[in-house]
């Protein structure tokens, strides 16, 4: 569901940015019903989506990495234990994100190439938001940093977890973003 999400609203803000989904499961498993419905109920497709298992490669080429878990924070730690800094919760990156405010101005004018205003780099805000982290503190679940997982559930709590992640993204896209991004009702 995070993936779609996050590419609907990139692509809504204008932002070229390639968004892909691996984890921890199988290779080839398709996606629940539960969230093929509620992606639906926001005219995303989930139908063609298929698992993959998350590799070092695919971490350590990432801008960003956001796991819906602290298990799948760890796992990409474990993965790449130099790409902590680009590596998140969804939960963790929104809470960071709100409180350390939104990429800056870039100072410089801005060039024929990038016309208007420009922002920091995406590396150099997620550099501020990662300030003070460190591996130890991904050891265990924290209700804070993890979405829970409605694998089996009922249709409601699909719809709950949808929503969630619907509006951390939304939130995200906002300090991500901030001159492209229009918060989607």
């Amino acid at each position: 569901m995070g993936e779609v999400l996050l590419r609907d609203r990139l692509t809504r803000a204008g932002v070229d940015a390639t968004v892909s989904s691996a984890g921890l499961v199988s290779e080839g498993v398709v996606a629940s019903d539960g969230s093929v419905r509620a992606m639906s109920k926001r005219g995303l497709d989930l139908g063609a989506h298929r698992s993959r298992p998350m590799t070092e490669a695919m971490v350590r080429s990432a801008d960003l990495v956001v796991g819906m878990a602290r298990e799948h924070v760890r796992e990409a730690v474990v993965l790449a234990p130099d790409r902590l800094p680009h590596v998140f919760t969804l939960r963790e990156l929104v809470r960071r994100a709100e409180a350390e405010g939104p990429r800056r101005r870039a100072s410089g004018l801005a060039s024929e190439s990038t016309p208007g205003i420009r922002l920091e780099s995406f590396d150099g805000w997620l550099a501020r938001l990662s300030e003070g982290r460190k591996a130890a503190h991904l050891l265990g679940s924290n209700p804070a940093d993890d979405i829970d997982d409605p694998m089996g559930r009922s249709r409601r709590h699909y719809e709950r977890t949808a929503a969630e992640i619907e509006d951390l993204v939304d939130r995200f896209m906002v300090q991500a973003f901030p001159l492209t991004t229009r918060v989607v009702s």
